[in-house]
């Protein structure tokens, strides 16, 4: 049992900032390595690879993420937060630093693939604190800012990886290992589970998973990863083929793109909070999402300024309803169910993931970027029939119960307050 204070009430604490700010770096960390390493692609070109082979690589821990989403999640529900976190990040490290140690493009995948399922704690435990320490007319700004931890560590590994890989992969190992490890000290240092009901509605209730709607969120996330990856995973590969720029200058960019779309997803939060709707706005960015990514489809077949114009809202836009689709999963769950529903939201998400950069290079090799782009914006508008945008009101219902749960649950403290009026 944990000793130290919980809070009083959601959103009555202000160390629910500190958890999410550690939390937010924690999931940073996880994601530079989790989904970065397609800065590494031009590098591993350079060492003989073929981009097939290549993007192989680059998916490898995507794809390790699947064999351990859900029991993460499951962990979190049972354990609790902090030192599963905390665990699976000094774990990825540890990998990563041993990755230094192999030799040949499989031993690496294999790392790669290890360090991933390890690295998977980051995206069921750091979710699941914000259900807890979050009320839920701040929640989605707070989901917001934890979901920009994914082009934030993308945006990390645009600056530092192509220039850590031009003298040898070595250098980029060890940069994403210390991240990792540096990150899992700071989460066992500050962060706190949050108090967990004595009896939630979830358990009252069975299994959200009894109708239809964490299914249709699951599978228009996992639509919309589509395009999402399509765009990250080659957009610095298409500036540096079709348009011949350099890695690193194509890296800069990409980065400031990757910030963008951290405010993208940090927008759409605060949105969804103030509409009082996680899946209405959702569904309006999925549409401009299947905008953008078609004219990039069009705008590529004669690449120029309007291509690499597009390339950099692509990178934004595509990134942006990541954080209201979580946060949709994790209310409609409720605090019983949430480490596991997020554990499937990841899993799904991850598996397309997984898939997405080999797939993808084989079409760019084929038929060429059009085709690519062409499908990942079908893709999107696939999505905006799939999002389950009028069962909202179940989820309201649900979140409804749980805040109450939560108010009337005894509180863990060590430290008595004073009786609220």
């Amino acid at each position: 049992m944990d000793r130290h204070p919980h809070p009083a009430a959601p959103s009555a604490d202000r160390r629910r900032w500190a958890v999410l700010a550690v939390g937010l770096l924690a999931m940073t960390a996880g994601c530079t390595f989790q989904f970065g390493l397609a800065y590494l692609i031009p590098a591993l070109r350079g060492e003989g690879l073929s981009l097939g082979e290549a993007g192989l690589l680059a998916a490898a821990p995507t794809a390790g993420l699947l064999f351990t989403l859900v029991a993460w999640g499951a962990a979190a529900d049972r354990w609790g937060e902090r030192w599963v976190l905390a665990g699976g990040l000094a774990l990825a490290g540890a990998v990563l630093a041993a990755a230094n140690a192999v030799h040949g493009p499989a031993a690496l995948g294999v790392c790669f693939l290890l360090a991933g399922a390890a690295g998977g704690s980051v995206h069921a435990s750091s979710g699941r604190l914000i259900l807890g320490w979050f009320a839920a007319h701040e929640r989605g700004l707070a989901m917001g800012l934890r979901q920009t931890a994914q082009p934030l560590g993308v945006a990390v590994a645009a600056v530092a990886l192509p220039t850590l890989a031009a003298a040898g992969l070595v250098g980029a190992l060890v940069f994403l290992s210390a991240f990792c490890l540096v990150a899992a000290g700071l989460v066992a240092a500050f962060v706190r589970d949050p108090q967990r009901a004595s009896s939630g509605a979830a358990e009252r209730s069975g299994s959200p998973y009894r109708t239809p709607v964490l299914w249709r969120v699951h599978g228009s996330s996992a639509l919309l990863i589509v395009p999402q990856f399509t765009v990250s995973t080659f957009a610095l590969v298409f500036l540096v083929d079709m348009l011949g720029w350099q890695a690193t200058e194509a890296g800069r960019v990409l980065a400031v793109a990757q910030i963008g779309g951290a405010a993208a997803r940090l927008l759409s939060g605060w949105w969804s909070d103030r509409a009082g709707s996680r899946l209405r706005p959702m569904r309006t960015l999925t549409v401009a999402i299947a905008a953008t990514v078609a004219a990039l489809a069009t705008a590529s077949t004669t690449p120029g300024g309007t291509a690499v114009a597009l390339v950099v809202i692509a990178a934004v836009v595509t990134v942006s309803t990541n954080g209201l689709a979580f946060t949709a999963v994790a209310e409609h769950a409720g605090n019983g169910w949430a480490g596991k529903a997020l554990g499937i939201q990841n899993t799904a998400q991850n598996a397309v993931a997984a898939a997405t950069p080999p797939v993808m290079a084989a079409v760019i090799s084929g038929p060429g970027y059009p085709a690519a782009f062409g499908a990942a914006a079908m893709c999107a508008l696939l999505a905006v029939a799939v999002i389950p945008v009028r069962a909202e009101g179940g989820t309201a219902a649900r979140k409804a119960t749980d805040a109450k749960s939560s108010d009337t649950a005894p509180r863990a403290s060590h430290h008595p307050r004073p009786a609220r009026p």
